[in-house]
């Protein structure tokens, strides 16, 4: 049965990739985009199976107005994607308050205006499902990408939040995490911190420790993100990619002889 999904961030990467897929197979695509021009080759073929919608997700009104549009041209909202963001590089002592805020501010609040904004649809209807792109960083951290990490780590903790608050109305939340991925993620949509030579080394042993091999195909995340959105049972948490449940497996161990190793003073500091 097809469905109506809106997508965010459909100009390239992810998001134009999956917009795409939903609409060869027939669901109806509501597709934003900063630009509206990076969405006229999908317009042009699907025609009116696709809304697109200029879209700056950082304008909380503007986000609740564009649900209100994707309700009133398709009937209902069956799956939001929160996919719009992008990455700043740079240490946290580098970063500048401009780019710390507008890095949160698009990452997350965009996020989370666009939730609350569907929230009351879906509840009407009596389902949905609310999926956020969020990352393997959101559960490990890496140098050079402290804001971003942080923006991540954020949107992981608000979204299992919401998904107890909204289970009982017939909402379902997921979060995406994927490894790295040849996108333009770190290309053209990058920002970049002024550097200080202070931090030449971290940066050199951060891209040092990167492989090709560490990259995945794009295109190859369509059939679980299908399969995802299609699930009567879908998981809070979805990885895509080789790399990321090791990586994390590896640091959560780690963090568990830790915490094992403090655990009695941890307890004592309970009091009784």
């Amino acid at each position: 049965m097809a469905k109506s999904i809106f997508i965010t961030g459909a100009s390239r990467g992810f998001g134009r990739i999956w917009a795409e897929a939903f609409l060869k197979r027939g669901d109806k695509v509501v597709a934003t985009a900063r630009d509206l021009n990076t969405l006229n080759g999908l317009v042009n073929k699907y025609g009116e199976n696709i809304l697109p919608i200029q879209l700056d997700v950082n304008d909380r009104t503007a986000d609740f107005a564009a649900i209100i549009k994707a309700k009133d041209q398709f009937g209902s909202i069956d799956v939001l994607i929160n996919n719009a963001g992008y990455g700043l590089f740079g240490s946290v002592e580098e970063t500048s308050e401009k780019e710390a805020r507008d890095q949160i501010e698009t990452n997350f609040f965009g996020l989370l205006w666009l939730s609350q904004a569907v929230i009351p649809v879906m509840r009407e209807q009596g389902h949905g499902h609310i999926i956020q792109l969020s990352s393997v960083l959101g559960l490990v951290a890496i140098p050079v990408l402290g804001l971003y990490n942080a923006s991540k780590f954020a949107v992981e903790g608000l979204s299992e939040t919401l998904a107890a608050e909204v289970k009982g109305f017939g909402i379902k939340v997921s979060l995406i995490e994927p490894n790295g991925f040849s996108t333009d993620w770190a290309g053209p949509s990058a920002f970049h911190a002024q550097s200080m030579p202070e931090y030449d080394k971290v940066k050199a042993d951060f891209h040092a420790g990167i492989t090709d091999d560490e990259f995945g195909d794009p295109v190859a995340t369509t059939d679980a993100v299908l399969k995802l959105i299609d699930s009567e049972d879908p998981p809070l948490r979805l990885f895509l990619g080789k790399v990321a449940y090791q990586w994390v497996k590896q640091a959560y161990d780690g963090r568990y002889a830790e915490w094992d190793k403090w655990n009695e003073v941890a307890t004592a500091a309970h009091g009784h």
